[in-house]
């Protein structure tokens, strides 16, 4: 097995924390110009971020990445069905698993229900967030993931340390906050 270095996991816990960021930007998006609801923080933390899509947006470049990069053009394009249906199932069973273990800790899980929707699995998951996950997985990974690779990996070694402890930081504040608020 590959030896991860330090500075690996400094960048993909960047990588992490980027698509966190973008999946609360996402689930706000949906709740104030999509649904109309109004603003709440969709995240279960006090930041403006969804870990559950950083480790989402993990699994995909760990597992479902490899299969385009550094690929010509065309095997990409020939690969995008194959690809839309990997990100669909990664991320519909990462959204099953986050629910359970939510409701375990929390008591619910922080997303609506899908009781209303035709095809569900006990209002858990559903098919149509299902695609729309897997097509968000495909822009992921042939549009936005090759971007934030390349910002990352421009990072010189300092940078990339002050960036990762200042993001770290902060999440950990924001976590010992929950803790505090949820069990003090």
């Amino acid at each position: 097995m590959k030896k991860i270095s330090s500075n690996s996991l400094k960048k993909y816990y960047l990588i992490f924390m980027m698509y966190a960021v973008i999946g609360w930007i996402y689930e706000v998006f949906l709740e104030v110009v999509v649904y109309k609801w109004g603003f709440t923080n969709r995240g279960v933390l006090f930041g403006p971020y969804c870990p559950v899509y950083g480790v989402g947006a993990l699994l995909f470049i760990f597992m479902i990445y490899p299969l385009i990069k550094d690929k010509s053009l065309v095997k990409k394009i020939i690969m995008i069905p194959v690809i839309f249906i990997l990100c669909t199932l990664v991320a519909t069973t990462v959204e099953l698993i986050t629910s359970y273990i939510c409701e375990l800790f929390m008591g619910s899980w922080p997303w609506q229900t899908y009781a209303d929707y035709k095809y569900n699995f006990q209002a858990r998951i559903a098919l149509s967030p299902s695609i729309r996950f897997g097509i968000g997985g495909v822009v992921f990974l042939y549009i936005f993931e090759p971007i934030f690779e390349k910002l990352v990996n421009k990072l010189s070694k300092k940078n990339l340390n002050r960036v990762f402890f200042t993001v770290l930081t902060i999440f950990i504040i924001d976590f010992i906050w929950l803790i505090i608020k949820k069990f003090i």
